[in-house]
């Protein structure tokens, strides 16, 4: 049996279900639902028609998006990767984007277990796919779904009854998420994470992005500038791995910005836009989605906690930091 799923490149992991398969749900978000907000803001700011209407096609295929990118990165076969389309559209109606999750891991694993073993392959792989996926979807999403919404529910109370520390608590904690090989976008959608706590969470990506683009300048100059700053921080994981210290300046600074965010500008953010940072700017433009009416206090906010406050804190303390040795030259340079 062992041999049969290794030939079928069925491994059971976290590496697999948690890190692979939801770094590549991002993905799919991103190819969706992300971008279709972006231009659904810009349909409603510039009143341009195509804009509402790509906005909508786009987020209508979320479901499909995901059970899509969510097989490849388990390695489906063609047959098994076309029926994963229909899957994550059920489990994203069922259960959202952890419905989908869900029901797409199982499927693709069942779908991939048949696939080739019988004469009629055209059949079998797409219907054990498919049917599979749809009744995991029924049974398993709607619980899924009230268990994140009442989780997701419970941090926003708590940020709202506590913005100090929960600024502190939700900045750092989807900030380190956002660096780490996860993501931090799917989470948040995942929570349904909007509000100030949003705006928290925001602040936390920014201050990674921002602080580990400017942190590293020297060694990688501006083209690591432009894709820690616009594209991500996680493309410091392995100079992490090799010297954790790297990874204090920035988190001290998302653990200021946080309070920061929650307390003094009352900054929110859309789910779609509050696990992205800066990375295509999707964080600031969820700002301005949340909050289109906020004028200046919020212009002032997005400059100051999403790029200004992350860049001059994360110097200050890594500036501390190489002075006491712990950051060495070299440390952050990147293979770009």
């Amino acid at each position: 049996m062992k041999e049969f799923l290794e030939r079928k490149q069925v491994r059971f992991s976290v590496q697999t279900y948690f890190i692979d398969a939801l770094g590549a749900m991002a993905f799919g978000l991103f190819a969706s639902l992300l971008i279709g907000t972006i231009f659904s803001t810009l349909g409603d700011k510039t009143q341009i028609a195509i804009f509402a209407t790509i906005a909508a096609y786009a987020k209508s295929a979320t479901g499909a998006a995901l059970g899509v990118s969510i097989a490849y990165a388990l390695k489906a076969p063609q047959l098994v990767l076309f029926s994963a389309a229909t899957v994550g559209i059920a489990g994203n109606e069922l259960g959202g984007p952890v419905g989908a999750l869900v029901a797409t891991i199982v499927a693709t694993e069942l779908g991939k277990i048949v696939s080739k073993e019988t004469r009629v392959d055209i059949l079998v792989t797409p219907g054990v796919t498919i049917i599979s996926g749809v009744l995991i979807a029924q049974f398993v999403g709607p619980g899924v779904s009230q268990f994140m919404t009442f989780f997701g529910n419970m941090v926003k109370t708590a940020t709202e009854m506590q913005p100090f520390f929960m600024g502190i608590l939700v900045s750092a904690l989807i900030g380190i998420a956002l660096t780490l090989p996860i993501s931090s976008a799917a989470i948040c959608i995942m929570l349904s994470l909007d509000g100030i706590a949003g705006g928290a969470a925001t602040a936390g990506c920014c201050a990674q992005m921002i602080g580990f683009a400017v942190l590293s300048f020297r060694e990688n100059g501006w083209g690591g500038l432009l894709a820690q700053g616009l594209g991500t921080s996680m493309l410091q994981m392995g100079n992490i791995v090799k010297n954790p210290k790297i990874w204090i300046a920035p988190t001290l600074a998302s653990m200021v910005t946080g309070p920061v965010s929650t307390l003094v500008f009352r900054l929110e953010n859309i789910p779609a836009g509050s696990g992205m940072g800066t990375c295509g700017l999707v964080g600031p433009i969820g700002i301005y989605t949340a909050m289109p009416e906020g004028g200046l206090k919020m212009w002032l906010g997005i400059l100051l906690v999403c790029f200004l406050l992350p860049a001059v804190l994360t110097m200050i303390f890594g500036s501390v930091l190489r002075r006491a040795g712990w950051i060495k030259e070299g440390d952050l340079k990147l293979d770009l």
